[in-house]
């Protein structure tokens, strides 16, 4: 990602937002967005099929995951500014987008204490073993027990547990942060791909192999898609938790299953999927185990934090219009 001197726009004036259901809006303040272009459409949710139609006199479009492929460019003659209402834009064809003369700018660090808190919350059920500790009290255990405590499913203590962090941004150095008040040990993870190490980062395979947690921050990219596979979960310790709050697609679901079926890790839990929403399953929905936790993608998804990313599309669109675009991203 870069940030051009200046990089001139014509007239910005007609905006489509493709998805906006997908913010949550009915507790979101968007008074100045739409105040931000003379004209706006807001769709609450676009299917492919549609998006041709709706883009066709854009100059603007908002989207959060609607696909913006080389096809969709080519039917929106007018589209000069493609605002991705998140940091990722995997779902956004950067090469045609530079062909084409759109400049694509997205949201950054706006969900930073929102996924951290998550990252934690996700962390610790595991640490404690809440979904088994949970299955006592349905089943009646506890209270049929002969002392005071039930200890089946002991905690981890993380204080002293070595964390690896791997994707070291905004996320990854506050959960850094936040681990370090645990007392537990970090280590930063190098690039699995590095040939060389950075001051302060470990090389990659040594983190997984040293990590009594490991946890994902890294954006999904060619280079990080099915990162954390069969080979790399081979490395892990079998009591080692591993946490993605980052984009389901780095870690490959049908080896997880396999790993925790088979007892090589001690647990998992995962705020995304390969695909979203699972229309068609994903194989880690087909199970019920009292070490894997999923929740729906809403790590990001504070009040506070849809707030800062709505405030941030209208300061990308307004800073497009005065000729010096922010938050540019470049493939």
């Amino acid at each position: 990602m870069s940030e051009p001197k200046s990089i001139h726009l014509p007239s910005l004036r007609q905006g489509v937002c493709l998805d906006l259901d997908s913010l949550h809006p009915s507790d979101l303040k968007l008074e100045k967005l739409k105040k931000s272009l003379t004209e706006w459409h807001f769709h609450g949710h676009t299917t492919q099929s549609q998006l041709h139609e709706r883009i066709a006199e854009a100059h603007v479009i908002i989207t959060n995951k609607v696909e913006i492929d080389a096809a969709a460019l080519a039917a929106a003659p007018d589209l000069k500014l493609i605002c991705v209402a998140a940091t990722g834009v995997n779902n956004i064809d950067l090469i045609a987008c530079e062909e084409h003369g759109v400049t694509v700018v997205n949201c950054r660090n706006y969900g930073t204490a929102s996924v951290v808190q998550h990252t934690f919350a996700l962390m610790l059920s595991l640490a404690n073993q809440l979904p088994a500790n949970r299955e006592l009290l349905s089943d009646r255990k506890w209270q049929k027990a002969p002392h005071f405590a039930m200890l089946n499913h002991p905690p981890m203590q993380l204080a002293g547990k070595y964390i690896g962090i791997v994707g070291y941004g905004a996320l990854g150095k506050a959960v850094a942060h936040l681990a370090e008040a645990l007392g537990m040990v970090v280590l930063v993870a190098e690039r699995a791909d590095a040939e060389t190490i950075r001051p302060g980062r470990v090389a990659f395979k040594r983190v997984l192999k040293h990590a009594d947690v490991v946890t994902l921050h890294c954006p999904l990219t060619a280079e990080t898609r099915d990162l954390i596979d069969a080979n790399a979960l081979s490395l892990m310790k079998p009591d080692a938790l591993l946490i993605n709050t980052a984009r389901g697609g780095i870690v490959n679901e049908h080896a997880l299953l396999d790993a925790l079926l088979s007892e090589k890790l001690g647990g998992a839990a995962t705020d995304v999927l390969s695909k979203e929403p699972p229309v068609n399953s994903n194989p880690l929905l087909e199970v019920s185990l009292p070490n894997l936790i999923i929740t729906p993608h809403l790590a990001w998804g504070s009040q506070q934090s849809r707030q800062l990313l709505v405030d941030q599309v209208e300061e990308n669109i307004l800073a497009a219009k005065n000729g010096t675009p922010i938050r540019v991203v470049s493939h």
